[in-house]
């Protein structure tokens, strides 16, 4: 990370800590010398993802929903809220919890971090854009979102998440951050979580057609879950409100992306076209002038190079 955007947390408090990004984060901390606190209701993160975090000097894990009021030390200089159902398995299966952590959960980390002056960063979502009709897709594109669609439990969540985390700026004077994250993808994904990237690797590994809904021409624009952490962190160190896009601009259609993973895995799957979703979005793909410009970050890890590492974690995880 830029040293001008590193910040030595003394203890950082991580809501949705055990999910996939969330223990990324947790371990990133942990790394860098600050204690971290763990809050997760494991209603879709595991405690797998932090086991090897476990017995470390400075880590804490509570479990606990943090749609309900909680606390954190005095001493906490930080606070990432991450806590949400971010796949289509979860956020469809789960839609009212997901709705209630978007809301009352982002209002309860908010308390925690003005009670302990903390800076507070809102993990948010390029789904806020929707089905864009610009692209590629900047901060201050207001998005095509439908409402009441299938979606929107989630799109809507976070939107009003990052309304609030605005109005708590802009109202009590709390020090906020919004970043907004496109298509992250790496290690500690579930392969049944309905996201393309961990859909496609299962399938390829077990020599299964590759599901590719549609024509397979929407795109997605995937970024390695290493350079999403330094991005968040850096916005963290920052005093950026945001909300600011952390994603790669690398352009990827569905149907090439099923290929690339079948020459990845050197599987001899093919693909099957089934139904699109409703309201799936046609392109996805961030404009980062701002996280370069203001955060001095931008992705390092090739999308080729990161999906055969996460072909890599899978198949070692299928092994053992």
């Amino acid at each position: 990370m830029n040293a001008a955007l590193s910040r030595n947390w003394k203890h950082a408090v991580v809501t949705g800590g055990a999910g996939f990004v969330g223990s990324h984060l947790c371990t990133a901390l942990l790394g860098q010398g600050t204690a971290v606190t763990c809050v997760d209701d494991l209603s879709t993160g595991a405690h797998e993802n932090v086991a090897h975090l476990r017995g470390m000097p400075g880590f804490r894990f509570v479990e606990a929903d943090v749609t309900e009021s909680f606390e954190t030390g005095r001493d906490v200089d930080l606070v990432l809220h991450f806590a949400s159902p971010a796949s289509p398995a979860d956020y469809l299966r789960l839609p009212l919890h997901t709705l209630d952590t978007g809301s009352l959960g982002t209002r309860n980390a908010l308390l925690a971090a003005r009670a302990a002056g903390a800076r507070f960063v809102l993990a948010s979502t390029s789904e806020v854009y929707g089905d864009p009709l610009e692209h590629p897709q900047s901060e201050d594109y207001w998005g095509n979102v439908n409402p009441v669609g299938p979606r929107s439990v989630y799109d809507e969540a976070k939107r009003f998440g990052e309304a609030m985390t605005t109005a708590e700026a802009g109202t009590h004077g709390t020090d906020t951050g919004i970043v907004r994250l496109f298509n992250t993808y790496g290690p500690r994904m579930r392969g049944h979580d309905g996201r393309a990237v961990p859909t496609f690797i299962r399938q390829a590994l077990a020599g299964e057609p590759l599901t590719v809904t549609g024509d397979g021409r929407q795109t997605r624009s995937l970024c390695h879950v290493d350079d999403t952490v330094r991005g968040i962190l850096a916005a963290a160190a920052s005093d950026l409100r945001g909300p600011v896009n952390i994603g790669n601009p690398a352009e990827i259609t569905m149907l090439g992306l099923a290929h690339l993973i079948i020459e990845l895995t050197g599987s001899r799957s093919g693909v099957r076209y089934i139904e699109r979703p409703t309201d799936d979005p046609a392109v996805r793909c961030p404009d980062i002038t701002m996280a370069r410009g203001k955060l001095q970050w931008e992705p390092e890890v090739a999308p080729r190079d990161g999906l055969a590492r996460t072909v890599d974690w899978f198949r070692r995880r299928q092994a053992a």
